[in-house]
């Protein structure tokens, strides 16, 4: 595995060389290419103005910011330079929070983290260790591809993950979701629902995250490949009845899931 970054976390007076990894692994994602349906060739892509309809040369375009409809200012690659960011490879732990705070919704990309090393190697298990016991995790900023980001750094086994977190103006408020007005609960149906929570309830190693969309597709890629005719598979309609009454419908659930987990 390459590292993609190389500096050290600090924090307060403890300073830790580390290496930091791509934690997605991109090389299985299937992608498709576009292609001329009569000769299967590579379809190429040409810059075109939308006024003048020519065709541009990169070193026609510049890069402008729409700061009103069709109005724009403009911003030399010189002017975009003076701005960046220049890495101090330190990612600077200001403070540390609770896992438990922090909105899902708030995480983007995930990296791993790791000594750099023998000499780290002590002290960063040390961190790994603290986070894991009291399971926190340190905010820093971390400055990739001349943009500076937040970050969050968690332990996971014996190494470190580290996330890169939304700005808050990225986000939406969920409260702009409509029909999330509060609803009184019923207790009763309240306690089935946690009977039914509880009874479904396994380890996440158990959980089967196959691809099945992948999994079909590349099988259809090898038919393709090996000459043979495509069968396609024809998805029989799911029996949904109606929920009558929610008690009923709550307590079958439950009957169900402990009859699964007992087989």
């Amino acid at each position: 595995m390459r590292s993609i970054w190389k500096g050290h976390i600090q924090f307060s007076l403890v300073t830790i060389p580390i290496q930091v990894f791509n934690a997605v692994e991109n090389k299985n994602n299937v992608k498709f290419n576009q292609l001329h349906k009569d000769d299967n060739s590579r379809v190429s892509y040409k810059k075109i103005c939308r006024s003048c309809k020519a065709t541009l040369k990169k070193s026609d375009i510049v890069k402008g910011f729409e700061y009103a409809e069709d109005q724009y200012v403009v911003f030399t690659q010189d002017e975009l330079n003076a701005i960046k960011l220049k890495s101090t490879r330190t990612i600077e732990i200001d403070s540390f929070v609770d896992i438990n705070e922090v909105p899902p919704s708030r995480f983007e990309a995930v990296y791993y983290v790791g000594p750099h090393g023998e000499v780290a190697k002590k002290t960063f298990s040390l961190l790994a260790n603290v986070l894991k016991k009291t399971k926190k995790a340190g905010i820093g900023r971390i400055i990739l591809r001349d943009r500076e980001d937040v970050v969050l750094i968690t332990a996971e086994g014996e190494g470190l993950v580290m996330y890169k977190m939304r700005y808050p103006y990225e986000m939406r408020d969920i409260k702009e979701v409509p029909d999330l007005d509060g609803i009184k609960i019923d207790d009763k149906q309240l306690k089935l629902a946690e009977t039914l929570v509880e009874s479904l309830t396994t380890s996440f190693d158990k959980i089967d995250f196959e691809d099945r969309y992948r999994g079909a597709l590349m099988d259809m890629v090898q038919e393709k490949i090996d000459g043979k005719q495509i069968i396609s598979i024809t998805e029989q309609e799911a029996d949904i009845t109606p929920v009558v009454d929610i008690m009923d419908a709550l307590k079958a659930s439950i009957e169900e899931a402990k009859t699964k987990k007992s087989a």
